[in-house]
């Protein structure tokens, strides 16, 4: 057995530096999770920065408040608060820091951002051959913030970044790919259950007295240094804006830049600390200031927080100058960029003041420290420290199997059918990776509750099958607007599923993106990403099942129609006096070649005694359906075989109908019936249709199950177009 000793020195020593109350929060959530696994970390703590000011609240409390241990404080700023100090402030901190790095002889040492401080961190580890593990490298925004990042990232060996841009940044930059790391912002791993917080109220009341969830505006605006007169002028402009919105505000002081201290006389010349609607503090919590920005009306100003920790809660943001220029950012977001006059800034305030949007994991999906610290076991401390870079060629952004690089990007697939409820995690390749499966609830709420318990739990297990979920695509039947996520008129097949929003709720309990269509559509979009249909221009589905359905593709988009009807194919009449359809109509396709039809003459067979033959069975206790029909037939049962003959001869015609008005290349027959109709159909395409459609192709589908993959397909189609 190991000595004690022996096993301390099998320990991960891990130094986190921090410098200020803004990294701290994506930090901390490292440090807890060091701090849990003392077997295989030793976590040391070094503060430095404005932590230790007491003008920006001495905030190096509220580490020692997380019962942290605080290694070494280093002073290190120097006051002035403009270009000139700060430049003194990093070589103050070079000088300073190669005793504390000397002494602590760090394994790791973690370093966030890109602030100045953070600078002289990374330059002094580099120079003492100390392994850096850079947070959120690799991102743009648009001021001075890009060059120190930029910089610390050249000096760091490993890099943990936020988003697929992020890393194709740091590739392009020559980093090793197998350095980094796609682990999203630990602070999401907080973010995204903070709003379930009950007493959120209290917080509210405590910092802002008796204002009401959603009725008050977070303001925090930084100085841009390299505009310093143009950062100080706009905000102005936003406290006069505030002034005159007239709601209750909470202005949090600006960051210790230079130019900070000409926005504090600013904010004092306003008199903001004694007017009746602001809020004028130093420094929140950051558990509590995520509770205020949750439920806030609206967040302004230039931080980081809104474009960023903001969308975790949709909570609307109002984004002023170019400080943020960049940026990644969800629709909650609205840009001011030249925000030069104070009308254009409470316009701003009109437009988003109160709005909610659906939640954004743009930053993250709540399980980036479990990567981060997985990714610091990986690292091989006998490897040569020098750095190595990947010069161009610049590799592509491709998912690997190194599963502590680079997971595999997914969608979660919610199938809605008359019988059961289905969910799938699917890769960006097809593969269903696992499946779930449940009976249909049959009222509203039970459905929907549901849905989210099964969703949440692929999204657990995703993590441990190494998928990283991008978002939700739902597959129903009936009528739906995708735009708004709504199922407009539902199947009878469904109970309680018409005028029903399903985005909202999803989006909001899972906090990602949803996406709803029809399932004919669905299996259209399908056919198009990974079956028959990829690369044609203009094809058609027609999904075969207890119903028909189907999807248009048109010069590579889907038809939805002006009232969201298109694609209806069921109900392409093909006789004037046929039998009656679900829809009420006679005659529609639906009513000859859907398996409730079969099913329906079946029964008729069965009654008359018609339709069991040599070699086939049925109990008393099965119900006859579409499959005794077709087994009839292949058995050589010539009613059930000319009932098959007359399905399939109506699918055709509906589709010699359909050739004639949309002229497409292709016709995939999709679903359980596709099969046994694909012989008939070919033969009344050839003898009824123009001679210019004739040579059409009809095929049917290869997928696996199109419902399921072309609600995927939604998630994978729109994820592909926003990061490449």
């Amino acid at each position: 057995m190991d000595h004690p000793e022996q096993e301390k020195k099998h320990r991960l020593r891990i130094c986190v530096a921090t410098c200020n109350r803004a990294d701290y929060s994506k930090l901390a959530p490292i440090m807890f999770g060091i701090k849990a696994q003392p077997d295989i970390f030793d976590l040391e703590v070094v503060v430095l920065g404005s932590h230790l000011i007491d003008d920006y609240g001495n905030t190096f409390r509220m580490i020692e408040q997380d019962e942290f241990d605080i290694g070494s404080k280093l002073h290190t700023i120097v006051r002035g608060e403009d270009e000139a100090a700060m430049v003194e402030s990093v070589g103050l901190a070079l000088v300073k820091l190669p005793d504390v790095l000397q002494r602590l002889a760090p394994d790791i040492l973690l370093v966030h951002g890109d602030r100045f401080d953070a600078l002289a961190l990374a330059t002094a580890a580099a120079l003492m051959n100390i392994r850096i593990l850079h947070l959120e490298g690799g991102e743009v925004s648009g001021t001075i913030d890009d060059s120190i990042r930029h910089a610390i990232s050249k000096l760091a060996h490993y890099h943990a970044v936020c988003t697929p841009s992020a890393e194709r940044h740091l590739i392009s930059m020559c980093e090793d790919h197998s350095h980094i790391l796609l682990a999203g912002c630990p602070s999401y791993d907080k973010l995204l259950t903070a709003h379930q917080r009950d007493d959120y109220a209290d917080i509210i009341k405590s910092w802002l007295g008796d204002v009401q969830e959603q009725d008050y505006i977070v303001a925090l605006q930084h100085p841009v240094t390299t505009d310093i007169k143009n950062s100080v002028k706009i905000y102005e402009l936003m406290l006069d804006a505030l002034i005159s919105f007239n709601k209750m505000a909470l202005i949090v002081f600006p960051n210790i830049d230079a130019g900070s201290k000409e926005m504090v006389r600013v904010m004092r010349r306003k008199g903001v600390e004694q007017h009746p609607n602001f809020r004028a503090v130093k420094h929140v919590p950051f558990d509590q200031f995520i509770q205020l920005v949750a439920h806030a009306g609206c967040m302004i100003g230039n931080s980081s927080c809104g474009v960023r920790e903001a969308g975790a809660f949709g909570t609307p943001v109002i984004n002023l100058g170019t400080r943020q220029t960049g940026r990644e950012t969800g629709e909650n977001v609205l840009h001011v960029r030249d925000a030069d006059t104070h009308n254009k800034i409470f316009h701003a305030l009109e437009l988003q003041f109160g709005k909610r949007y659906p939640c954004s994991k743009i930053y993250g999906d709540g399980n980036a420290v479990p990567r981060i610290l997985k990714f610091m076991q990986g690292i091989n401390l006998s490897e040569p420290l020098q750095k190595k870079f990947c010069f161009p060629p610049v590799k592509d952004c491709i998912s690997q199997d190194i599963d502590h690089i680079l997971e595999t990007q997914s969608a979660l697939a919610v199938d809605l059918g008359g019988t059961n409820l289905r969910v799938a995690i699917v890769s960006m390749k097809g593969k269903l990776v696992k499946k779930y499966i449940q009976l249909n609830p049959k009222t509203f709420e039970e459905r929907i509750e549901l849905i989210l318990t099964m969703c949440k739990q692929a999204m657990a297990d995703a993590v441990h099958l190494n998928c990283r979920i991008l978002g939700v695509g739902v597959s129903t039947g009936g009528r739906v607007n995708p735009q708004d996520g709504v199922v407009l008129h539902s199947t009878k097949l469904i109970n309680e599923w018409s005028s029903v929003n399903i985005r909202t709720p999803v989006s909001s309990a899972l906090h990602l993106p949803v996406w709803v269509d029809n399932d004919g559509n669905c299996a259209a979009l399908a056919e198009r990403k990974f079956g028959h249909g990829n690369g044609v221009e203009n094809f058609v589905t027609i999904i075969t099942g207890t119903g028909i359905g189907g999807g248009i593709i048109q010069h590579n988009e889907l038809i939805h129609g002006s009232t969201f009807c298109a694609a209806e194919l069921g109900h392409i009449v093909v006789s004037l006096d046929g039998p009656e359809c679900t829809c009420g109509s006679h005659g529609c396709i639906e009513a000859y070649s859907s398996g409730h039809a079969l099913q329906r003459e079946a029964k008729k067979l069965h009654d008359e005694d018609l339709l069991l033959v040599d070699g086939m069975s049925l109990n008393n206790k099965e119900q006859v359906n579409a499959s005794h029909l077709i087994n009839a037939a292949q058995y050589g049962n010539s009613k059930a075989e000319s009932i098959l003959r007359t399905a399939g001869t109506a699918l055709g015609l509906g589709i010699v109908n359909i050739l004639h008005m949309v002229n497409p290349s292709l016709v995939v027959l999709s679903g359980v019936l596709a099969k046994h109709y694909e012989n008939q159909v070919r033969q009344v395409v050839s003898q009824r249709s123009l001679l210019s459609v004739k040579e059409t192709k009809v095929m049917v589908s290869s997928l696996e199950d199109p419902a399921l993959l072309g609600a995927a397909s939604m998630v994978l189609d729109y994820t592909t177009r926003r990061t490449c």
